[in-house]
């Protein structure tokens, strides 16, 4: 016999509809979802099902829970625009919400042959590695590791230190603008580490974004790769 697929577990299934329901708009920011025995009745499932379901939601930051109240949306998925100028803070601040960052890492490494290629470097030459996680409304929505040519940007290191923003980060380095080259959108399933930082459940749909960013000679200045939590982020492709 052969053995059976797995499956989305039930709760997890509804977790993933109501998300959507969320994202499309039918329930507002701040609005009550209908009470357990209510979506207990539309999944046809038992209460304690839905109960695990909106856990799971409220461990994303999506939903909370209002003692004798229920249980009311949180936050909707935020839209990110895509395009030539790419910037976490105006982005999140476009959507009403707060951004803020928390650097993970961040030391000078010898480049291989990839990173090398991508920013016009010479192998091991030394390149900047920042990772950190990014946050909305203190709840996080991206994890992100950049590269920076060490050279090219003296003095980054401090400066990535010093400034919340990237983008304030490079303009104190002398760069005053940049744009991306090109930006790749592939569809991920969270890992382990992935999902500990999102806080999400691991094998959750995530969404990877890697690109290259120039100044405005054309020079390359930044390759980074950043993961968005698929639930809380849609991408937006746009010439901006």
């Amino acid at each position: 016999m052969t053995k059976a697929a797995s499956r989305t577990p039930v709760w997890k299934s509804i977790a993933i509809t109501l998300t959507d329901d969320i994202a499309q708009g039918r329930y507002d920011r701040g609005a009550k979802l209908p009470a357990e025995a209510q979506l207990a009745e539309r999944f046809g499932v038992n209460r304690h099902t839905v109960r695990r379901a909106l856990a799971d939601m409220s461990e994303q930051g999506l939903v909370h829970a209002r003692r004798g109240a229920g249980v009311f949306v949180a936050a909707k998925p935020t839209d990110y625009p895509v395009g030539k100028r790419i910037r976490f803070h105006q982005n999140i601040r476009r959507a009403g919400r707060v951004p803020s960052k928390k650097v993970l890492r961040l030391e000078t490494l010898a480049a291989d042959a990839r990173e090398a290629d991508v920013l016009e470097l010479e192998p091991g030459d030394p390149v900047v590695v920042y990772e950190g996680l990014s946050y909305a409304d203190d709840h996080p929505v991206a994890l992100a590791r950049t590269l920076f040519p060490a050279d090219r940007l003296p003095g980054i290191i401090d400066a990535l230190q010093s400034h919340d923003s990237i983008t304030a980060a490079l303009k104190a380095c002398g760069v005053e603008d940049y744009t991306r080259r090109e930006t790749r959108i592939t569809a991920k399933l969270a890992t382990a580490t992935q999902a500990l930082h999102l806080r999400t459940s691991e094998g959750a749909p995530i969404l990877r974004t890697t690109g290259i960013s120039d100044d405005l000679n054309g020079v390359p200045i930044e390759f980074g790769r950043t993961w968005f939590a698929g639930d809380r982020v849609t991408l937006t492709v746009g010439d901006d």
